[in-house]
């Protein structure tokens, strides 16, 4: 059997409510990011609910209009443990489709200001017609360690958390 995600783990020296406040904003993804393809939130709000939608402005330089936008849809959110969101796109519509893949956060309290934090990527519903065009995962392995570094820098400033 092939494994079809991919995680990593860092233990931050911060509390995870500090970190799950961090995460729940969608202002901060873009410095989260460890590719650099996320831009920017197009949409403001703090995460607070399962089923909530929020943006995010992105670019890849193989997209094929460079910037595009992604859909985002929370499916997981449990204060301060777990947060994940599956990805898709909207259409002009509003129509949302989500292609298969998620990116979930556990994170696991070591003590009062201590976290361990694991950055899960997994791909595993994505259909054939999607796995035709798109190579999964879209990234180096080094891409969730450097988020997790960016998220542990970010948790760490009082005026982030």
């Amino acid at each position: 059997m092939v494994e079809e995600n991919v995680s990593a783990t860092l233990v931050f020296s911060v509390p995870a409510a500090r970190v799950f406040a961090v995460l729940a904003d969608p202002t901060t993804h873009a410095s989260i990011d460890g590719t650099g393809w996320v831009q920017q939130s197009a949409d403001q709000a703090p995460l607070t609910e399962v089923g909530q939608i929020f943006r995010m402005d992105m670019h890849h330089p193989n997209h094929p209009n460079g910037g595009y936008r992604t859909a985002n849809k929370v499916h997981v959110l449990d204060p301060p443990r777990a947060i994940g969101w599956f990805t898709g796109t909207e259409d002009d519509d509003g129509r949302l489709e989500f292609g298969g893949w998620f990116w979930r956060y556990d994170l696991a309290p070591r003590g009062p200001s201590e976290t361990e934090v694991t950055l899960t990527y997994d791909w595993s519903a994505v259909p054939p017609s999607i796995r035709e065009y798109l190579t999964f995962p879209p990234f180096g392995p080094e891409h969730l360690i450097n988020s997790l570094h960016h998220l542990a820098e970010l948790s760490a400033d009082p005026s982030k958390g």
